[in-house]
Formats: structure tokens, sequence, C-alpha cells
């Protein structure tokens, strides 16, 4: 196979169509890799810009909102974990997905960035098609359908999906970003026993190398702060986890 025909078979499945481009905001202070993603996503269909630091990034967003934002956590001044939080904690830019660009590579630091929001964590090195496939996972778990609900409904457990918000028993209930996905992924699944796998895959990223245990801890966290309503979320043992709806009560 010749090159040319070689590089058009590896990359063309992951251009995206016309009409599908998504706007990319990239936070890193290295030069050379920002405008080498910057590159690699316009030559895959995609819009892009690129921020060498917190300033110049947060002048940009008053101006538009990304689809989705790659940002480095080793940032000059301001690190990209305070970015990431003053993300997620403002109502216009909490919806936006981020992937965390980053040389750690420790575990430690990938259950912080996740936790505290970030979508994804792409550890240094990493390959230009490996990036683009993870952007198009993400944007494809974060895409809001129309025809969805906005507020999902549960016994006495009611979650606003647009508002972000969670109410047990006429209670507000505060959760961090990955408690309220969960709750969420049950809730749209009730009834269904979903395995820690699909929960770790799809709330937290496929490479969070099969740590179960977070999965464990947030369903407990998860049940105390509903408080008796959390005695709906069920435990089946060696599988994973359901929410019982109304069909199930006696």
């Amino acid at each position: 196979m010749k090159a040319a025909c070689l590089e058009k078979w590896i990359w063309e499945p992951l251009i995206c169509k016309e009409g599908e481009n998504k706007m990319i905001f990239c936070v890193e202070d290295e030069a050379n890799i920002r405008d080498l993603v910057v590159y690699t996503l316009e030559t895959t269909g995609m819009e892009a810009r690129g921020f060498e630091d917190g300033p110049a990034f947060f002048k940009a967003l008053a101006e538009n909102l990304p689809e989705l934002v790659l940002l480095d956590i080793m940032l000059p001044g301001e690190d990209g974990m305070s970015i990431l939080k003053k993300l997620k904690a403002a109502p216009e830019t909490r919806h936006i997905p981020v992937i965390m660009l980053t040389a750690k590579g420790a575990e430690y630091d990938k259950v912080l960035g996740l936790d505290s929001g970030a979508d994804d964590y792409v550890t240094k090195p990493f390959g230009m098609m490996e990036l683009v496939s993870r952007i198009k996972a993400v944007l494809r778990r974060s895409g809001v359908k129309t025809e969805e609900a906005e507020e999902l409904v549960v016994g006495q457990i009611r979650l606003n999906k647009k508002k972000h918000e969670v109410y047990a028993a006429g209670v507000d209930v505060t959760l961090t970003l990955k408690e309220f996905e969960l709750l969420r992924m049950l809730m749209e699944n009730r009834n269904i026993v979903l395995t820690r796998d699909r929960l770790l895959e799809e709330i937290w990223g496929y490479e969070f190398g099969g740590e179960t245990r977070t999965v464990d801890v947030h369903v407990r966290t998860l049940r105390q702060k509903l408080g008796e309503e959390g005695e709906r979320i069920e435990t089946v043992r060696g599988v994973g986890y359901r929410i019982r709806g109304e069909k199930d009560e006696k």
C-alpha cells in the first residue's frame, strides 16, 4: 500500500463530515505541542484555537464558547486544575467537556482531575490520532439529544439535566459532577443492571484502567447523599448496579 493511500485510510474515519465542525480550545503552554494539536484538528475538519495560559483562554471564552476544551495541567501562572474548577463552577461553562493534557501519569492525578469534572485524561506523550479519537468519543458522550427529557424522575428523586439539579424527597442534593453523571446514567436506565466497566467507560473514560473501586466509592457516597431514596440504588453482586423504578416497588 502506497504511503499516500495508507495515510488516507488511517485519517479518513477521523475527519468530521461537513456540517459537523466543532470548535475546540487548546490551552497548552508548549508552543510546538499547541500548534501541532491545532493543525491536526483543523486537518480533520474541526475548528481550533490555541492559548498559552489562563488569561488568554478566559478572554477568548468571554467571546465564544467552544464545544470542548483541551487543558494542560502544568501552565504558567494559574494551573489547569484551577481553570478546570472555574469552568465547572460557572453555569455558562460547566456543560463544556474537558480533556486534561499532562505529563503527570500517577493515578492520584487522574482521580483528582476526573473528580474535579474532567471528561477524559491524556498523558504526554500522546499520538495525534489517539487524541482526535478521544475528542470525538467525548463529544459523542456529551452530546445532548433534543428528544431527551430534560427532567428524570424515579420515585422521589428528581434530576434536571439542563439545570444540573437533584432533589430527593423535596430536598436539594449537592452532587459532584461524577456523582451527578452516575445518577443520571442509572436513572436513564432504570431497572437495568449497569456493569462497573460500562459505568467506568461512560463516565470516567475508557482508559481509566479498570479501577472499579472508584465506582463503588461514588455509589456509596451517592446513596448517603440521597438519604432514604438512596436505597433505590441496588448492588447486583459480581455485576454492577441498578436503580429501582416504580414498577419494582411493593
